[in-house]
């Protein structure tokens, strides 16, 4: 340490040097443990904990003078949180809902849902932007349109050469999805009767999804 003080000189310029392959070498351990995915695929909790560890190391850079344990609490806290609260939204679907939203299906069968994008403050020109992003010129190109909770779109188009129908998500983690029972124009005991037909408890179900006037269904035990 000393001899790269020395080759460096300035106190001030080894003190801003080392804290910034430190925290370097920090950050790259905490994302390893958070697990972080690409950016455009962060929700919005981990959005803002990565806005907020970077905040920190940029005060901690530019207050050199202060304890470097003034960042690595504070940096250890938001990684332990985040690890925590995601435990708990892998098994609570309603927290992780609440923690990470949830998607909301824009277009369906062709046509607009327009409360949805109400409630989402969602306008046709963001909607417009995002399907020329992707090459659609008009929106009765499109069968499907899901807004995902990174606010990205995926869109299913009516002629798909690959045939690449919607599955529509019907349980997710043994929780039925009632928001989309309706535009299959079904309701729980529709999906409770195929349950009981298979002989497959609702608790049991890690994915079920409706496909071609089918239902197809993924145990947590598959």
């Amino acid at each position: 340490m000393k001899k790269l003080q020395n080759i460096i000189g300035d106190d001030m310029l080894f003190r801003v040097f080392y804290r910034t392959i430190l925290f370097y070498i920090l950050v790259i351990v905490a994302y390893k443990i958070m697990g972080k995915r690409e950016v455009g695929e962060l929700s919005i909790f981990d959005l803002i904990i990565s806005m907020l560890i970077s905040q920190l190391i940029a005060i901690s850079i530019e207050n050199y003078k202060d304890s470097i344990f003034l960042v690595i609490i504070p940096l250890v806290t938001l990684v332990t949180l985040q690890v925590l609260l995601a435990k708990l939204s892998m098994k609570h679907i309603k927290f992780r809902n609440m923690l990470d939203g949830k998607r909301s299906i824009i277009i369906s069968n062709g046509k607009l849902n327009f409360n949805e994008m109400i409630k989402q403050r969602y306008t046709l020109d963001d909607l417009l932007l995002q399907l020329r992003e992707k090459q659609i010129r008009t929106i009765e190109e499109v069968d499907y349109a899901i807004l995902e909770n990174n606010g990205k779109l995926s869109v299913f188009v009516k002629d798909d050469k690959d045939k690449k129908v919607f599955p529509l998500p019907i349980i997710i983690d043994g929780n039925i999805q009632d928001d989309n029972l309706p535009l299959i124009k079904k309701n729980k005991n529709w999906v409770k009767n195929i349950l009981n037909k298979k002989k497959i408890s609702q608790k049991d179900v890690f994915y079920a999804f409706y496909k071609n006037d089918e239902i197809y269904i993924i145990k947590k035990d598959d």
